[in-house]
Order: C-alpha cells, then structure tokens, then sequence
C-alpha cells in the first residue's frame, strides 16, 4: 500500500496539471477578431483584418471555406459590375489571373470557352465572373495567406449557452466541442444567423408585409405581375410557374383522393400578407459533359415516384424544356440552377431551418439533396419525361473532381434567405429605389429585387401554382448603410452581421448576392479594426474615419 498510494498520488497530481494545461490552452485563443462561417464575407473580412494588422480567427462550422462561391455558384449575380470594388473585385481578378494560365485548362482550351451572358468577354476585361467551385477554393485559400490569420474548421457554435457578453459586448464564443474562442470583436458571417440570434439580437425569419415598412413588392406574391414603388415591374408569380391546369390531386380531379406531396392546403394568403414562408433553397450543382469526368445520375435508395408527378404533369400539359438553367463553367462544366414551376427548387421545404436544431437541419438539408437527385435521375432515365429531355439530361452528371464527396455533389446547400436582423435602420424597398437614402453607405448593391418561390397552392379553380417570385429592377446601385451590419446598441457594441443584415425581405433580395457579401465582409472588418484602434463601440466610431478607409481599400460607396 506505500508503494501504490504515491503512485496513485503522482497520476492525479499529472491528470490536474494536465486539466490545467487544456484550460490554458483554451483561455490562450484570443484573437482582435473573431469571424464565426467561412463564407464569402467571412473570407475577406479576414483578408481586411489581417491587412489591417490584427490577428483573426475563421471558425468554420464545416469542412470547406468559401460557402456559396465555393459550393457551386459559379455564375455570378453580378448586377451592375461597376458597382463592385474593393477585396469583391480582387476575387475575380484573382480569378481571371487564375484562368489565364494553360495549366488550369484540364478539360477545354481556353480559346474554346465563351462563358454566359456577362460572365465572360474580351480580353480588356481584368476580371472574370464564372469559375468552377474548385477554383474559387484555391483563389480563396491563396488569399487568406497571411500569418495573422488562424482557421479552425468542423467548429460548431453552442448555440444555447456558447456566447458570453459581459456590459454589452461579446467576451467569447464556446463551441459543441467546448472549445472557447476570445476576441475583441466578432463578425458573425454565417448564412444562417447563429451567432447573432444567440448573442440576443433582435431578428426576424420570413417576408413582412407591405405595409410595415411601405413597400409593394413585399409579403405574399399571388398576382401574375406587380410594380415596385417607382414602377417598374415585377413578373412576381408568373415566372418559374407551371403551365395551365395541371392537377394537384393524387387522382386527377378527385379531390378526396389526397393532394400530392409539397402542396400547402391552406390559402396562400392575400397579397401583399406577411407570413413566416422563405424562399426556395436548392443545391447549385456543377455538371460536366465530359464523359471522363462524369458521375452519371443515380436514383436514391428511398426514391418516391410520387414526388414528381406534379413534374410528369407539367410536360404533359404542354412544357417541353429542360427545367434548368445551365449556365457554362470553364473545363466543360455548369453552373446548374432553377428553371421553370418543377425544377431545383425543394419549394416549402426550409421553413424550419433557419430556427431549426444542427440535427434537424442536417435532415432539412438531406431531404434537399434526396429530391434533387431523384429529380435528376427522373429527368434523365423516367419514361413520362419526353425523350428529347431524357436524352439531354442524359449527357450530363456530376464532376468527379469537384466537391469532397464520392457523388460529386456539393456540401453547400443554398441558402437564399434566413434570419434578418432588425437593428436601427432597416434597408427595405425605398432605399432599392432610391426614394430614401443613406448618409454612411458601406459598398452598394445593384442587383434585381429577386425572390424564389415561397409555396406551391391550388387555386380556385382546383389547380397547382407556385407563390413567391419576384423579379424587379432597382433604380439604380443603391448604398447600404453601416447601421443596417451593426446591432442596436442596447443589444451587442462589438458585433458584425454583414450577411443577415438588416433589411426586409424584399430589399435583402437585391442585397443577397456573394459579390455584395464579399464587400460588406470587407467593411464590417475596416469598422472593426477602425473601433480597435480608437478604443471605441461599433456605435461610436466616426463614419467619415470609416468611409476614408474604405475609398482608401477601392470599395465603391
């Protein structure tokens, strides 16, 4: 008994001090900025700080930087392209540099690619706004090199109890793995909102109705067309819809027979109505038709053929296109997305997901991916798909090199729209149309009032359409203002949001494009670093000390 009691004596004095060291280690993670998702805007918010001489944390929930840029969307929304500078422009001079070596050309010839639409024209361009998802990651990752930047990836944020405030202000995050991270002030960069809605934020989910902030575009879109508030038209809920009379019931015209899947049984609502629906989600997939690089369309082990009825419907009511839009990628590849009232969108399927549980989203996200390739392999194999499409989806499938997964399919699923935050100025219709204005713009936004569909209803007259589409010009690049990226000050001092910023549903239309995240990652990081310097509150700092910095860096305001 001498002998073993100091030797138990020596282990538990050894485990404590190893205890103590794990602590150390954990309380030792302090960073001047913290930047929780390694989207878009969280990836030049990093290159912005680090430029600015402070030391930044990306804490990447996943595998994979660069969210929607990297996971897929390679077709740009650019908008008006003058209204881009800054790091957002980098990225796709970045790009353009990529492209114009021969060692990146694997699968075409340079000489033999001509992009889509805006994407790609001549050589006096210095930028270049289509890619594959691959290349955007190394551009990225090329770009993040510096040494005061630290990435920790597979981080999840404890969303109950992982944020710590103390006097208003953020002290540090904790996440599922009990992993704490300190810093002076955090950028919350996630498509999602977490950060925000767990620190106490005020925050919205789902579309407002037109008259809580005046608008006309906003709440639900039953109306074939619409106009915004300085006239221009909105194809609202005629677009991506189906043809006439196709029937929702399981038995055609017998409405006891049930309704088939993803139809709502309720009424839309009137419009112009608020409720709490989101835009569609959808995976934007890279597709080849390079026979050495395909993954050809595979049906899923739990397959439901009755999920596409209401698609089998539609061409037999007169469609006759492929329901998608195939925009070229270099190295014979697409950006593939929604076309049409039966395509990628899941329609009514992601109500839950911005509030929704990490478990619960994952299934949220699954079931996407589920109908997404029984729809691709619907197109490409299904007897009632006319055969002219059949042979033409036929030629196509998924990049064995691309993406982290054996079937070629993203990680990324495309989240349009989720939490909004709602902080002291809201960035809604008017501003998109230039009937109000801002004094502390940040960088601009140019791009169409843009929603996807909501939900799939039966009219009336007993037959299926989809609501929520709108599509409508702004007057002209608009700013968006610093208020609408920081909180109220009552609720955080040291707390960014440049991707569920504050704006209501319609406006965060226009605003939601990565080119635009990208720039507003960039300023939240210069206010930011302009707050460290001064010793300041987000609130406080001097807008003019911000908007010089912010010419100074190229961002267009």
């Amino acid at each position: 008994m001498k002998l073993k009691c100091p030797l138990i004596f020596t282990i538990i004095i050894i485990l404590f001090y190893l205890n103590i060291n794990a602590q150390n280690k954990s309380t030792k993670q302090s960073y001047d900025i913290v930047i929780y998702c390694g989207t878009s805007a969280g990836v030049t918010a990093a290159i912005q700080a680090a430029r600015m001489n402070n030391t930044v944390l990306i804490i990447e929930p996943s595998n994979r930087l660069g969210g929607q840029t990297t996971g897929g969307l390679g077709q740009v929304d650019i908008g008006n392209k003058h209204a881009i500078g800054g790091i957002s422009k980098e990225f796709y001079q970045n790009i353009k540099n990529y492209y114009s070596k021969s060692e990146n050309w694997n699968w075409e010839k340079k000489s033999d690619y001509h992009g889509s639409n805006h994407s790609h024209k001549t050589n006096n361009e210095d930028t270049m706004w289509t890619f594959e998802p691959s290349a955007a990651l190394k551009v990225y990752l090329d770009m993040l090199k510096n040494d005061k930047i630290t990435i920790q990836y597979k981080q999840r944020l404890n969303r109950k109890t992982g944020v710590k405030k103390a006097n208003g202000a953020i002290i540090s995050i904790t996440m599922e793995s009990g992993e704490t991270y300190f810093g002076k002030m955090f950028i919350d960069a996630s498509y999602e909102g977490d950060l925000m809605a767990s620190t106490g934020v005020s925050y919205t989910v789902g579309r407002e109705g037109n008259s809580t902030y005046g608008e006309s575009l906003n709440g639900v879109q039953t109306g074939k067309t619409g106009k915004s508030l300085n006239g221009h038209k909105s194809i609202a809920s005629k677009k991506h819809n189906f043809v006439n009379d196709v029937d929702p019931y399981k038995v055609k015209g017998d409405p006891n027979s049930g309704i088939l899947p993803f139809i709502i049984t309720e009424t839309p609502g009137n419009i112009g109505d608020d409720d709490k629906k989101i835009q569609a989600y959808c995976f934007r997939m890279c597709l080849t038709n390079k026979p050495e690089n395909r993954i050809e369309f595979s049906k899923p082990s739990n397959y439901n053929e009755q999920n596409f009825e209401l698609l089998f419907r539609n061409f037999e009511a007169g469609f006759d296109k492929v329901p998608w839009i195939n925009s070229k990628m270099p190295n014979k590849k697409t950006d593939t997305n929604n076309k049409g009232g039966f395509s990628t969108d899941f329609i009514g399927q992601n109500y839950d997901y911005p509030e929704a549980t990490y478990k619960e989203r994952k299934i949220i996200i699954e079931n996407h991916r589920t109908y997404q390739q029984g729809l691709m392999w619907t197109l490409a194999n299904h007897k009632r798909v006319p055969q002219k499409i059949r042979e033409e989806v036929s030629n196509w499938g998924t990049c064995k090199d691309e993406f982290a997964r054996e079937d070629g399919w993203p990680q990324q699923l495309y989240i349009r729209e989720a939490r909004r935050m709602i902080s002291d100025l809201i960035i809604t219709e008017k501003h998109c149309e230039g009937i109000e204005k801002v004094n502390d713009g940040i960088g601009l936004a140019s791009y169409t009032m843009d929603s996807h569909h909501a939900q799939r209803y039966i009219t009336q007259k007993g037959y299926v359409l989809n609501e929520g589409n709108i599509e409508a010009k702004v007057h002209k690049p608009f700013p968006i203002s610093y208020r609408s990226i920081i909180p109220k000050n009552e609720e955080c001092t040291n707390l960014l949001v440049p991707v569920c910023l504050s704006a209501s549903h319609t406006a965060f239309g226009s605003i939601r494009m990565e080119p635009v995240f990208m720039i507003l990652g960039q300023s939240a990081a210069t206010a930011a670093s302009i707050a460290l310097k001064n010793k300041k509150t987000l609130q406080e700092i001097d807008y003019n000390e911000l908007k010089e910095q912010l010419l100074k860096d190229n961002q267009k305001l």
